[in-house]
Formats: C-alpha cells, structure tokens, sequence
C-alpha cells in the first residue's frame, strides 16, 4: 500500500471534532465565595511581600473587609430574588443559588466576622519582650520549648498566617452548603477542613496538647473524607452521574435517558444504600453526632479557644446546610429508608451529649458536649422533613452560632499564671470577682439551656415544633428530656460562679481590647434579640427554607 493510500486512510477515517462548549460561570451570582477566595490569596501574598512588623494590621483589614463585602454580596443577591423567584442552579449545575444557601452563607460570613474578631486580640496575654501576642504561637514551625521557639517569642514574631487561613476555610464553607453536585461538595469539604486543622495546631500557650488535638483532628477527618469519597464513587456507580438533580431522578425512577454502559449497575440498590450511608457518615462527623463525635472534645480543648469558638459555630453551619440538600433535594424519594437510621443518631445524640457533659470539669471540654447534644436538637429538625423543618434548622443555626462564638470568647478572658483557667473549679466565686463576665456567661448558658427569653428558647422550640408536626413525636419528648438534663449541668456552672467562695489564688479577668468586647456584645445582642422578639428572623428563615431542584 502507499504511503498516500496510508495518509488518506488516517485523514477520512477521523472523526470531524464536536466543539467543545466554554463553561459558562455566573460570577456575580458566584461573588461572595469569589471575594472570600481573593482575598485568602492576597492574604498569602501579604504574608510573602509585607513586612513582617505590618502584618498583622494588614491581614486583619483584608480579612474584615472581605467578610463585610462578601456579606453585602449575599444580602444584594437575595433582594435580588435570587433566595425566592430567580432560584436556580449555577455554574453548570455545580453550585446552587436559592434560599437556603443564602441565608447559610450569610450566617456563616458573620459568624466569621465575629470569630475574626477573636483571632486578632493581643491583649489578653501580658507582653512578652515588649510585644504584644495573641493566642497563636510565635512560630507555628518550630518544636514547643525548643531554642528556636524562644527566639521567635523573643524577636515578637506573631503567626498571622492564621487570617488568610480563616479565609480559606470560610471560602469552603460557602461552597459547601451551596453544593449541587458530589464533587463540589467533596472539593467543599477539604478546602475548609485542611485549614481547620492547621488552625488547630497553632496554640501558644499548651502546644503540645494543641498539636495533639489537630492530629487527632486530622486523622479521623482523613477517615471521614475517605468514607465521603467512597460513598460518592458509589453513587456515581449507581447513577451514572454526580449531580444531585440526575441522582434525585433516578432514586425516583423518573430517568428516561440511560447510558447504555451504565445500564448494568443504574438503580442497583446495594450501590445507592451504601453510597448513601457513606456519604452521610462523612457529613454527620463534621457536625459532631455520636457515633462520629469522638473527635470533638479533645479537639475543642486543645485547639486555641478562638478558633474552637470559630470551628464550633461555622461548621456546624454549613455541613446541616450540606445534609440538609442531600436528604432533602437528593433524596426525597428514599426517606423511608434513611428517617430511621436519623432517629437513632438524633436520639443517641442528644442524650449522649447531655448525659457525659454532666461528668466534665473542664469548660471547654462542657461546651464541646454541649455542641454534641445541640447537634441531636438540630437534627430532629432534619428529619421533620417539611418546609417548616428546613427554616426552623437555619434558625437554629443562626442563633447557636453566635452564643458559641460569644460563650468561647469569654473563656478566653479567664486566665491564670498558665494562660486560659479552663478547669471548672477555677470558675469558683467569678461572680463575685468579675460579675459582669460572669453575667454574660450567665445569659450565653442559658440560652444553650433553651430558658424562655433566649435565641436558644426560640431555636428549640421552633425545631421542635417542626418534628412533632412531621410525624416525630417521640423524638420531641427524648429532645425535651436530654434538655432538661443540659440544663442541670449549665445551671451548675452558673451557681458555681454566683454562690461559691471565691479562692485566693483564683483566675483573673483579662481587660480584653475592643474587638473581643465587640464579639461578647454581639453574641448577647443575638441571644436577647432572637429571644425576645424572634419573629422577623424566623419569617427570614421561613422565606428562605425552600431548595431549589
């Protein structure tokens, strides 16, 4: 043959090349995560090019600005109708904009703002060589106690890495929640846990226990992403495709075109049973409900008390804002198969939580089981499976996350010789000596303890509500039951700063600067506002509570 009967072999057998489509992305619909994203990068670049003296003060405008912008963004969308009428599927089917999404991504840039707050206070510590420090240690990369640590606490080096890394990880916690498709949620939940868990290790004071905290942190985070991703193989197996609108029409059976190469596994139940499972396992670890919680006390003592302040109210946030969009978007046609299963977390939650709180005697130890039995209350809203669910858990999450932020940032004031005085015992009689810290505390408390007057009353309440209206009755009496054994152990705390002797060697209360003062007004603004006059917030929430297909 040829060698020109070859070339016209090759040239007429080939195919004429389909063209391929440019992504069409709706970057103003995309804008608050895209700021948040720009600004954690220029954060990186301040830290490479701004000297090291006007850092700190550089990192903390970027960061609050772009919270505020990112804010305003989310707020311009939803008067733009995007949360109710224009509601639709964005950036190719990857990312949801409609109500739900908004109002988590509102919430969680607050609670980012306030937890910024937080971050950037040097006062509480007293100097060292002169400088000013924070709660984060000198040099993230040197061995605690070593010659090289004690030169950067010498020199006055701060880690201010720890901006554009709370950046980072609020940028994947507005993705995440707004997720309409596996991938993106997966991606999602590694773009904010892998800062999380640098944040965990960078303590000042109590390194080694820091360090130990975000190990643990890290290692059953890695497991939990693993299981995700198996479950999202999984689903792909049985779907043929990772969006949730593909997957939720074939779980109802409504899927007309099949790929003839996915025909074989499509609508195998095994694959979407386990696949399920899988992915809910990862979502329910990253909310702290038993029997995924094992991870929370430890890392909520050890992490640096801004960032568990932080970590504790913002993931919450979004990963109900993720599970919720799976169990309610993805599969509404499966729910007689995975209410039961939620039953059982929600009920081992909330009493788990509550019951091994009471044994606690460290403070910070108390709230992460506290955080655990607020998850159980939060999912009884989940499984209500209703409208009224949906905006009764975005309520919840809007008032618990800034009691938790407010409530971590009053511990950071009590302090003794050895830093932070977190062992309960120490709290003795801090009514007698502070009492306006310990009236704010007092008022953060009980409003974990659901007493009428609070955001914590209107939350559960209106949770509750929802599950006894959907049909989960009994879960409401196991919720009122696990509360009112919360409640022993937080007016515990309260009568143990009123009504004990205070001793001498007892902690002092810190003078904190501004920014944290603005943090605790914040929380008990919130607290008192959404107790006392609640239903603005729930109507937000209410208009806010429908998910877009």
């Amino acid at each position: 043959m040829s060698a020109a009967a070859v070339h016209s072999l090759w040239t007429t057998a080939a195919e004429p090349i389909a063209k391929i489509d440019a992504p069409k992305i709706e970057y103003g619909q995309l804008s608050p995560a895209l700021i948040i994203f720009g600004a954690a990068v220029v954060g990186v670049l301040i830290e490479a090019f701004v000297p090291r003296r006007a850092r700190y003060h550089a990192q903390v405008f970027v960061s609050a600005v772009s919270l505020c912008a990112a804010f305003a963004a989310v707020v311009a969308l939803a008067a733009g109708g995007y949360g109710t009428t224009k509601a639709h599927i964005a950036a190719m089917g990857a990312v949801a904009v409609d109500g739900p999404a908004l109002f988590l991504e509102g919430t969680i840039l607050l609670a980012g703002l306030v937890g910024l707050f937080t971050f950037a206070e040097r006062r509480l510590d007293p100097a060292a060589h002169g400088n000013r420090v924070d709660s984060f240690a000198a040099q993230a990369a040197s061995v605690p106690g070593s010659d090289s640590e004690k030169a950067a606490v010498k020199a006055g080096f701060t880690t201010t890495e720890v901006f554009p890394l709370l950046l980072f990880a609020v940028a994947g916690m507005l993705v995440f929640p707004a997720a309409s498709d596996l991938l993106t949620l997966f991606v999602a939940l590694e773009v904010f846990s892998l800062p999380l868990y640098l944040l965990c290790a960078l303590a000042r004071r109590k390194r080694l226990m820091s360090q130990e905290a975000a190990v643990k942190y890290f290692l059953l985070g890695a497991f939990a992403s693993a299981f995700t991703l198996f479950g999202i193989a999984l689903l792909y197996g049985y779907a043929g495709s990772v969006s949730y609108s593909t997957l939720a029409r074939v779980v109802d059976g409504t899927v007309t075109d099949v790929d003839p190469a996915l025909a074989g596994t499509m609508g195998n139940d095994a694959l979407l049973l386990i696949g399920t499972a899988l992915v809910v396992m990862g979502l329910l670890f990253k909310v702290g409900a038993v029997p995924f919680h094992m991870w929370t006390p430890d890392v909520y003592q050890g992490a640096p008390t801004p960032v568990t302040g932080f970590m504790a109210a913002a993931t919450k946030v979004a990963a109900f804002g993720a599970l919720l969009r799976l169990l309610y978007v993805v599969l509404p046609g499966l729910r007689w198969d995975w209410r039961p299963v939620m039953w059982a977390v929600a009920i081992i939650t909330m009493l788990g939580g509550a019951i091994v709180a009471i044994t606690q005697t460290d403070i910070k130890r108390l709230l992460a089981y506290s955080s655990i039995a607020h998850a159980g209350f939060i999912l009884a809203g989940v499984i209500a499976t209703s409208e009224d669910g949906v905006s009764a858990v975005l309520f919840y999450l809007a008032a618990y996350s800034f009691v938790t932020i407010g409530a971590f940032a009053v511990v950071t004031l009590v302090r003794d010789a050895g830093g932070e005085a977190t062992h309960l015992s120490k709290w003795a009689g801090l009514g007698r000596r502070s009492p306006l810290v310990a009236a704010v505390f007092a008022v953060f408390l009980l409003a974990f303890a659901g007493i009428p007057l609070t955001s914590g009353f209107a939350g559960k309440f209106a949770v509750f509500r929802a599950a006894a209206e959907g049909g989960a009755a009994p879960l409401v009496v196991v919720g009122v039951i696990s509360s009112a054994i919360a409640a022993f152990f937080y007016i515990r705390v309260i009568v143990l700063m009123f009504f004990s002797e205070p001793k001498p060697d007892g902690p002092t209360v810190a003078v904190p600067s501004p920014l944290t003062m603005a943090a605790i007004g914040v929380g008990v603004a919130v607290t008192l506002v959404l107790g006392v006059a609640p239903q603005y917030f729930l109507d937000l929430a209410n208009q806010a509570g429908v998910f877009v297909r």
